[in-house]
């Protein structure tokens, strides 16, 4: 196993039910640096982000592993552009992950760089579950703000056309 930034090395597809709704999440792996141009798995993991209609960044706060969100923040949306100048345009909101073991001031600091942006902004610690409830509400009534997905049908086909295709 290797000291990566992040452990989901696969999507993961949850149904998430607030009330009378539900909708679908996608836990997307996080990208590395070069995803957009395909660099480690980043062409298969950016194809099921063109399926979402908001983008929910989770973002470590804490900075215990030096890390530095801003930056973190600013190189995932530099992948999505570069990968597709639609997606990057689409709703984003911002969830600070371990507030628990961040200071008020790496809070404070990282709160007000992404409001400048004109972005929400929620605190939340996964560990302790704080906050998790607001953002998964919040998430709910941005959907329903939002035209729905599209859905694709399937269209048989019959032997003869797929040997035509190729």
């Amino acid at each position: 196993m290797a000291n990566y930034h992040f452990t989901t090395i696969t999507p993961v597809l949850g149904v998430v039910t607030v009330g009378e709704k539900s909708f679908v999440m996608a836990d997307i792996p996080g990208l590395i640096e070069g995803a957009s141009e395909g660099i480690g798995l980043g062409h298969s993991f950016l194809r099921h982000v063109e399926r979402c209609r908001l983008i929910v960044h989770v973002v470590d706060v804490s900075g215990i592993e030096g890390r530095d969100p801003e930056d973190d923040f600013e190189k995932i949306n530099y992948e999505l552009k570069n990968f597709s100048e639609e997606i990057s345009e689409r709703p984003q909101i911002v969830v600070m992950n371990k507030c628990d073991l961040a200071s008020e001031e790496q809070i404070a600091k990282f709160r007000k760089y992404i409001e400048d942006k004109g972005l929400p902004c929620f605190e939340c610690s996964a560990a302790t579950t704080k906050g998790t409830a607001q953002v998964i509400e919040y998430i709910a009534g941005e959907l329903d703000k939002l035209p729905p997905p599209i859905r694709f049908e399937a269209q048989p086909l019959t032997a003869r056309e797929l040997d035509e295709q190729e």
